[in-house]
């Protein structure tokens, strides 16, 4: 069976995906371009080269590992055309993610920006404005592995911690959760909101004037999710209002953020360049997923993490 496999792992962990039964032939994703003998490919483990070969190519491809979590960038059409099964990394980045996001909760309310901006300039001043974390209700927009992982490192602070997925089911470590359809009860109940939803047509702009409308005064917003989960024209008209007291967000609509969005400029504002997923454990989560599932597919055994292309995740 012939994997075509597009990052460069280290040669005992190919040796290892060798010994499952597999030709592995290796392309670097970034210089990658269609030729003959990776024509009859049966798999491929990728991020994305989707802008580089066109899959309806490879007649024999039957199955795509994603190292991502995420599969906005993915051509759904043929995919479905071809019959192919798609997998993705989910649960890969949810460790890296969910201490992130408790750490940008603890920064926005504890001001820790104003204290760097202080010490940068010398300026020796009490702040009495900081606030405590216990009590407070933490809304998540996603109630998936991530948002798990996130709220169960938030138990300890004794906080409520509520949710919001597609059906309303139940998610390990919240206290409640809800439909969708029930947004705009939920948003109004909530200190803090944090997009971690996957980012489908569905969900495109899925915060919009509407939601915001019925949002708090100082709410603190968290987006780790995709940027375009939000309308960011109408974030930034609420962080200047102060309905959103602070925001910290990880992704945009554009990426990189361009230098004249005025988001840049913003002190209630923390901004990272789609970082929170970064860990040093990344190569080694990832390989795992993808030896089981390998080991997976030569026995012909259902595969981990296999996407739900009507729901988009």
């Amino acid at each position: 069976m012939k994997a075509l496999i597009t990052f460069k792992y280290a040669e005992e962990e190919i040796k290892k995906l060798e010994k499952l039964g597999y030709d592995i032939i290796f392309r670097d994703e970034r210089d990658l371009i269609f030729s003959d003998n990776i024509k009859d490919i049966d798999l491929m483990v990728c991020f994305n080269p989707f802008n580089k070969i066109d899959i309806s190519l490879f007649p024999n491809l039957k199955w795509i590992q994603l190292s991502s979590a995420g599969i906005n960038h993915v051509p759904i059409d043929k995919i479905l055309s071809q019959n192919i099964i798609l997998t993705n990394n989910r649960g890969g980045y949810s460790i890296p993610i969910a201490e992130w996001i408790v750490l940008k909760i603890l920064e926005m309310i504890k001001n820790t920006k104003e204290f760097y901006n202080k010490q940068n300039k010398k300026t020796w001043k009490i702040d009495t404005s900081l606030m405590e974390l216990q009590g407070k209700t933490i809304g998540f927009i996603g109630t998936g592995s991530i948002a798990s992982e996130a709220a169960k490192r938030l138990e300890p602070f004794d906080v409520n911690i509520i949710g919001i997925n597609s059906s309303g089911k139940e998610a390990e470590h919240f206290h409640q959760t809800f439909s969708i359809e029930k947004i705009y009860d939920v948003v109004p109940k909530c200190d803090f909101l944090v997009i971690a939803t996957p980012y489908t047509e569905k969900t495109h702009h899925l915060m919009d004037e509407s939601v915001f409308s019925h949002i708090k005064d100082g709410t603190y917003l968290i987006n780790i999710a995709r940027g375009s989960i939000i309308d960011e024209k109408v974030l930034i008209e609420n962080l200047k209002s102060g309905k959103i007291k602070k925001a910290a967000l990880d992704v945009f609509e554009v990426e990189p953020l361009p230098e004249n969005n005025p988001l840049w400029e913003m002190e209630n504002v923390i901004i990272s360049p789609h970082n929170s997923w970064v860990s040093e454990m990344n190569n080694n989560k990832r390989y795992e997923i993808v030896y089981k599932n390998m080991e997976k597919y030569i026995n012909g055994e259902k595969l981990i993490n296999i996407v739900d292309l009507k729901r988009g995740y």
